[in-house]
């Protein structure tokens, strides 16, 4: 199977800011869901990782696959068998992802947990 030409590994910056084009990669909508659910519960085959995702279109997710693969954020596996298997997990690029994913998960919990305790509070608080 031929491989798809190299691209750029991030995307331009227009400010030449490494930050802007990391942004810019994974802020993509689905991608920090995708990298997350990786991370959290390690690689997957395609179907398993689109069940994993609510909402998640194939092609979508498909499109997704590849820009993290281009980046050499992802590996993707592939047994030529009767279905294909095709797995997909983190490079050692991705995993550098790890601690900050934990962070953010982290926060969201909180957030999460603090909103359940008294919604209309922080509501009343931010929206007075």
């Amino acid at each position: 199977m031929p491989q798809r030409p190299l691209k750029p590994i991030l995307p331009p910056s227009p400010s030449g800011c490494p930050m802007d084009s990391l942004l810019r990669l994974i802020m993509g909508q689905w991608t920090c869901y995708i990298l997350w659910v990786l991370c959290s519960q390690g690689p997957q085959r395609f179907g398993t990782l689109k069940r994993n995702i609510p909402g998640l279109s194939a092609k979508v997710l498909t499109e997704r696959l590849r820009l993290l693969e281009d980046a050499r954020i992802l590996y993707r596996e592939h047994v030529p068998s009767i279905p294909p298997q095709v797995t997909y997990g983190l490079t050692d690029r991705g995993k550098e992802l790890l601690t900050a994913m934990d962070e953010l998960f982290k926060i969201a919990k909180r957030w999460q947990d603090e909103d359940a305790e008294d919604p209309v509070a922080d509501y009343d608080r931010y929206n007075g």
